[in-house]
């Protein structure tokens, strides 16, 4: 058997191999010390090797899926070895093979999956300056791919899709940009070759190229994607028919959002790694948990097409209108999820209740299709086209699986009575062993005279005579002891034992029947994969869309107005989450950006709500790029191709960077890649250095942002003489968040005001956060030092705003002037001169 053991483990040398003995899942050697301290379980010994003992830990099959979700959650990887040959033929070990192996991203099990999330597993890939990205859904068949053009990129891409598991080929130059997350997977580099990963897409499509998935070009994800498959086609050891497509994510069609935009939004995830108080948490009330998904999908990937948008707010409208969400979110509930049923029939490991569950939807599909179908809203009409109708598969689950069937199909009892003759003439032979025993018991009391006398039956003995030790001396010649127990003796007869092996054939033969009859079904089923697919996309939208018009109702969130002119104009806007948490009534507030008015700097105090605003802002744009009406009184938005927000910053220790050097990088993305129709929230930039270099800094970048990159951007700060700039330059504006003082303290009205705030409160702050009194009065006395000594030593034309020293912002002379300062033309011979204007068209 340890041979056997180990010549499989050969095939899985990295990973754990769950190894099948009896009622167990076995593991040895280190696998067992691993196991052992990853789940809690007993460490044992058993036999020895090389005269040690051999470490073994065990599980028990029938609760084995609770465990290896543990091992998934933790990001390792599991072989399931089964008994694959048939004990009673078989000379030493049954034969096992492994059968599947199961890896974070490849799981399609229900218990080993969150129902809410999708399961991703990415490949990716550098070459020639380009990152090539290829990430599958197998429990929908979803396979994309994208090219990224540098790390910005690439880091963004795997925080929107957040993969369980992560390929990259060995040398991967930029291993620092994956190391910290859990189950990246190295592979060979020979498995990212092109050549080979176009033979086996097209092998996998059945196409002759790739040229109808518009794919072809992007070799870089494509040498991914190649991989990706290969390590899927490794793992599962089945046929993947539902992998039927690819197709290349265009990033001109969605509304970019970089990595760190999607942290400081709470898109999906809170700060604190949580999914409380999260947008997704407000507006996800789905019915279907494959709704769920796909709403998370929209809400991280807006899409800037005004026609998709369009199509998409007039069908939450329509579902307003005729109130037909209740009707329809009813039977979705009901219909479930079973787009990763789809899968499991897929990859054949469909169990007798996912069958279950598909009968139940597919007789409700008529009479969803018919609720929209007799809407008065033609999009509802179009809608219901998309939801197809499978009758014949309908009336074959309802004639061949049973109402509440059991977990497995070994346990049998799954096909319906009626639905096979044969099947029924062999449960029929099992089943009438009750009449015959109850016959048989009688008789023998009759004939023995033995009124205690009972047949039973066993799993270990098979059926037997019981009769109590006092009576034993009645039981006739014939009887044959079976087995002695306490008070009671145990006899067979040969008319029992030939029943007996009547009947236990009978079972086995109902059960391989049933087994084979099962594989039928699901080959029934296999050739309806693709409108399987279809369907359940249609109702996945249909659900989400149901969704947004009850968040509409519930919510009070009005149709925002897309323009294709340039601006954001937001009447009486809120923040969808702070408004969702809080007890007390949210205070409303609009903004105006136009050509005319396209930065607003932001000053208040703090608490004053300034994140707060910025954020639901940005909260507000993105909802109308998903489809969804937004909180407010009424919202126009134009163009808008990227949402960037530098909110806050922490230290990243693991990289070296401190909080001041991340809030660099960030503005540094900010400034190099942001365009005209952007959205840019600018939180305290500069916060992190000496005053007058924080103040410059922050003033350079909103300069650049208004005058050059000319974004639309709402720049909040606390240095006061940023308050200067909309004097100075066309297209700027001042906010505050109004606060009033009142003996020492400060009351936060949260409401936003035109004009520059008068200070900033910094003590007040302080003083309610529960700093000491007597550091609150010592720093207002050297506050007021600090202000006297400026107010002194500054000219008239120099006084500060708000008790704060201005800064003269003189623009450094270029390299080429300086030179030309330096140089004394006297003194040049004609070839230095010439060798000099050389330089200096150069360094032009």
């Amino acid at each position: 058997m340890m041979q056997q053991y180990l010549a499989l483990k050969q095939e899985a040398p990295d990973i754990l191999l769950f190894y099948r003995m009896g009622d167990f899942y076995e593991l040895f050697f280190d696998d067992a010390k691993k196991a052992a301290q990853l789940l809690g379980i007993s460490l044992t010994k058993r036999g020895q090797t090389a005269g040690q003992p051999i470490p073994m830990a065990g599980v028990p099959y029938h609760s084995v899926e609770g465990y290896l979700a543990k091992l998934v959650a933790m990001g390792e990887s599991a072989a399931i070895c089964e008994q694959v040959g048939d004990p009673a033929t078989s000379k030493g070990p049954v034969e096992r093979k492994i059968v599947r192996i199961i890896t974070p991203g490849t799981v399609s099990d229900e218990a080993l999956l969150q129902d809410k999330q999708d399961n991703l597993i990415s490949s990716v890939y550098h070459h020639q300056g380009l990152f090539g990205l290829a990430t599958l859904d197998i429990t929908s068949g979803r396979f994309a791919l994208n090219e990224l053009a540098n790390q910005e990129q690439i880091l963004a891409e795997l925080q929107r899709l957040d993969p369980a598991e992560l390929l990259y080929p060995e040398g991967f130059e930029h291993i620092n940009l994956i190391e910290q997350r859990k189950g990246i997977r190295r592979r060979p580099e020979w498995e990212f070759e092109l050549s080979t990963a176009k033979k086996i897409l097209t092998q996998q499509f059945q196409t002759k190229d790739l040229v109808g998935f518009g794919v072809e070009k992007a070799e870089v994800a494509l040498a991914a994607a190649g991989c990706l498959l290969q390590y899927i086609k490794d793992t599962q050891r089945t046929a993947l028919p539902h992998i039927n497509s690819i197709y290349l994510e265009q990033n001109q069609s969605v509304v970019i959002l970089d990595a760190a935009t999607r942290k400081n939004l709470e898109l999906t995830q809170n700060l604190s790694g949580g999914l409380d108080n999260t947008l997704a948490q407000v507006l996800d009330n789905t019915a279907t948990a494959m709704g769920s998904r796909l709403l998370k999908r929209w809400i991280h990937q807006p899409i800037r097409d005004h026609q998709q948008l369009l199509q998409r707010q007039g069908l939450v409208e329509a579902l307003l209108q005729q109130g037909q969400y209740f009707e329809t979110d009813e039977l979705l509930k009901q219909i479930g999820d079973i787009e990763r049923v789809i899968a499991r029939l897929a990859l054949k490991s469909a169990r007798p209740r996912d069958l279950e569950r598909l009968k139940n939807a597919f007789n409700l599909l008529p009479q969803l299709q018919q609720c929209l179908a007799s809407s008065e809203q033609s999009l509802l009409q179009q809608l219901a086209q998309h939801i197809h109708l499978f009758p014949g598969l309908a009336e074959l689950l309802n004639q061949a699986i049973i109402d509440n069937p059991p977990v497995l199909i070994r346990d049998g009892g799954v096909i319906a009575p009626g639905f096979n003759s044969e099947l029924d003439e062999w449960r029929a032979l099992s089943k009438g062993a009750t009449d015959y025993l109850a016959e048989l018991e009688s008789r023998e009391k009759s004939e023995t005279g033995i009124q205690t006398l009972k047949v039973g039956y066993n799993k270990v003995h098979g059926y037997y005579i019981e009769v109590s030790r006092a009576q034993s001396e009645l039981v006739p010649v014939h009887y044959i002891r079976r087995q002695t127990l306490k008070n009671t003796e145990r006899y067979i007869i040969p008319e029992l034992k030939t029943y007996e092996d009547k009947v236990l054939m009978s079972q086995g033969k109902a059960l391989a029947l049933e087994k084979r009859l099962y594989e039928e079904i699901l080959d029934q089923l296999l050739p309806h994969l693709t409108q399987l697919q279809q369907c359940c996309q249609s109702l996945s939208e249909l659900d989400v869309l149901g969704n947004f018009a009850e968040r509409a109702e519930a919510l009070n969130y009005v149709k925002p107005r897309l323009s294709e002119q340039q601006g954001i104009d937001i009447q009486a806007g809120r923040h969808p989450v702070v408004e969702h948490v809080n007890q007390d009534p949210f205070i409303a507030n609009p903004v105006d950006l136009n050509p005319a008015r396209k930065m607003l700097i932001v000053t208040g105090p703090n608490m004053g709500g300034k994140s707060t605003y910025m954020r639901q802002i940005a909260l507000i744009v993105l909802m109308a790029h998903i489809g969804c009406y937004v909180p407010a009184q009424s919202a126009e938005i134009g163009q808008v191709d990227r949402i960037f927000t530098r909110i806050g910053a922490s230290d990243d220790l693991a990289s070296g960077r401190s909080t001041f050097m991340v809030e660099m990088t960030e503005t540094a993305n900010i400034l190099h890649n942001a365009s005209a129709q952007s959205l840019v929230l600018m939180d305290e930039i500069g916060r992190g250095t000496s005053t007058y270099d924080g103040m410059s800094l922050a003033w350079a970048c909103a300069e650049q942002l208004a005058m050059k990159i000319q974004s639309y951007t709402l720049f909040a700060t606390h240095y006061f003489e940023l308050t200067q700039l909309p004097e100075l330059m066309p297209g700027l504006a001042n906010v505050h968040l109004d606060a009033v003082e009142h003996d020492d303290k400060i009351v936060f009205m949260h409401t936003v005001q035109e004009g520059a705030a008068s200070k900033s409160y910094g003590l007040q702050v302080a003083a309610l956060a529960g700093v000491p009194n007597h550091v609150v009065q010592q720093a207002k006395r050297k506050l007021q030092q600090l202000e006297t000594q400026q107010t002194t030593s500054l000219a008239p034309e120099a006084q500060p705003v708000s008790g704060q020293a201005s800064l003269p912002f003189d623009e450094p002379p270029h390299p080429v002037l300086h030179a030309l300062a330096q140089t004394n033309p006297d003194e040049l011979s004609a070839k230095q001169a010439l060798d000099l204007i050389y330089q200096l068209k150069q360094a032009l």
